[in-house]
């Protein structure tokens, strides 16, 4: 059994002035990454273990501070048997905290669909175009969130009824991109729906 426990950094930088005038203010990719935070949230029990552990390993390794949020905070795990503790409630998210929202999909998201506090959370990054991404059934957390109405969609195949009436259109593709949001069909897209998320919020 895998267990994944995601460990709190903190890197203080300081910098020393100098005789000369000229400083430079390249930055590498990375360090311009760890000016943004991103939030992927799971459900508690069966998640999809890709669909967390693609886009979590991808943006920590480039440089993002990722947060876990579920609606427990005791070890969550997922349908293949990975162990992820959660640092904070859904409850408990300060959405002007983070850049970009992702949600993992698995036979447990369902519980997800209508949760109201994730929900408003939905609804407040987009108000302020931040990017979202949700992966194989949790798009259909973004519909009753009332925000594909005039988005491209995608989704896992078996619950594509649960969303062609709240988007604006359902293409099936493996990975759709509508504006700021990101959405994939199942686990076997895993690492491309991760790369689109970390180009889109490289920009």
């Amino acid at each position: 059994m895998k267990r994944f426990f995601i460990p709190a950094i903190l890197i203080l930088i300081f910098c020393g002035g100098g005789k000369e005038k000229k400083v430079s203010v390249q930055k590498t990719e990375v360090e311009l990454a760890q000016k943004k935070s991103v939030l992927i949230v799971i459900a508690h029990s069966d998640f999809r273990d890709e669909e967390f552990k693609e886009p979590f390993e991808l943006l920590k390794n480039s440089g993002f501070k990722v947060t876990v949020a579920s609606t427990d905070t005791t070890p969550a795990k997922g349908m293949l048997g990975m162990v992820v503790k959660p640092e904070i409630l859904i409850s408990q998210v300060i959405p002007d905290s983070f850049n970009a929202l992702v949600i993992a999909g698995g036979t447990g998201c369902k519980n997800l669909w209508d949760d109201k506090v994730l929900h408003n959370i939905i609804r407040n990054f987009y108000d302020k175009h931040k990017t979202i991404a949700a992966i194989c059934i949790a798009p259909v957390v973004l519909a009753r969130a009332g925000i594909l109405k005039d988005k491209k969609t995608t989704v896992y195949p078996r619950v594509a009824d649960e969303i062609k009436p709240y988007c604006g259109e359902f293409t099936g593709r493996d990975i759709e991109i509508s504006d700021n949001i990101i959405t994939g069909s199942g686990p076997q897209v895993a690492k491309d729906f991760a790369k689109a998320i970390l180009e889109a919020i490289s920009k």
